[in-house]
């Protein structure tokens, strides 16, 4: 656990050297935002845009939910945090270092089983999760691995073991999960054919041609998928409430769409 913190209080302090440390920021410099690694392709469209249209920019650091809010927990001079799950926003939270009031939902994702191969592959059978999930599963895996991102921490290595264990088949594949340290290296191993079968979010597998959906798992499966954002209390940028205010309005919903996010309806907000 020493060595873990050390870690962390190291990335955190490297980060210092990377970005503003949110006291006294000018208007010139930009957001820092810490970013779950699904939202890549869309929260990078999704800033391009807010830059192009007010000048501002954003410089956004992405990776699994878990190792954000640990590196904000040291003092990582994160202005906004976007994370996959609540688990990790409420971590934050309770370490008081959310702006109050500023806390919102954004989004909501699902949770699908992937295989090696072009999305248009003609040996894309889908595979049933009934009650012989289990068996199925170990006879597509061959002698491979199911990756997964980190079962114990992060957001869709989590609720991919719930889905699993839900619907009767974690026991048969719990000794041949591969482990990646988030969801968006879990797509790479199956993208690069290192594993025949991954579990991720719609999203990741709709940003990469080279693998495709063979199963989506019940959203009762698991549970809710809902991305949080919030504004780091420490944060002294005079943006970032504004880049906070494009991404949950009607200019960013396209981008988020269009990788397959379900953009939560904000109260108050027109449709």
């Amino acid at each position: 656990m020493r060595l873990a913190r050390r870690i962390l209080v190291a990335v955190a302090l490297a980060a210092l050297t990377l970005a503003p440390t949110g006291r006294g920021a000018r208007a010139d410099e930009p957001v820092v935002v810490f970013a779950a690694a699904s939202l890549k392709n869309a929260l990078d469209d999704a800033a391009a845009a807010w830059t192009k249209a007010t000048g501002k920019t954003a410089r956004i650091s992405y990776a699994g939910s878990n190792a954000l809010a640990k590196q904000i927990e040291v003092g990582a001079p994160a202005d906004l945090f976007i994370s996959a799950d609540l688990a990790w926003m409420d971590y934050v939270d309770r370490a008081g270092l959310l702006k109050t009031g500023s806390r919102i939902d954004l989004l909501r994702n699902a949770l699908v089983l992937i295989a090696t191969g072009p999305k248009d592959s003609a040996a894309a059978p889908q595979v049933a999760l009934a009650p012989n999930l289990g068996t199925t599963l170990t006879r597509m895996l061959g002698g491979g691995r199911l990756a997964m991102a980190t079962l114990d921490a992060v957001p869709a290595g989590k609720y991919g073991k719930a889905a699993l264990e839900k619907l009767g088949a974690w026991d048969a594949v719990k000794g041949r999960v591969a482990q990646a340290e988030n969801v968006r290296a879990a797509l790479l191993l199956v993208a690069r054919g290192e594993a025949p079968l991954g579990i991720v979010y719609a999203t990741d597998a709709a940003a990469d041609p080279s693998v495709h959906v063979v199963a989506t798992f019940p959203a009762d499966s698991h549970p809710p998928i809902v991305y949080p954002a919030a504004v780091n209390k420490e944060s002294r940028s005079p943006d970032a409430g504004a880049l906070l205010g494009y991404l949950r309005g009607p200019d960013a919903r396209g981008f988020f769409e269009r990788q397959g996010f379900t953009v939560i309806a904000q109260p108050g907000a027109s449709q």
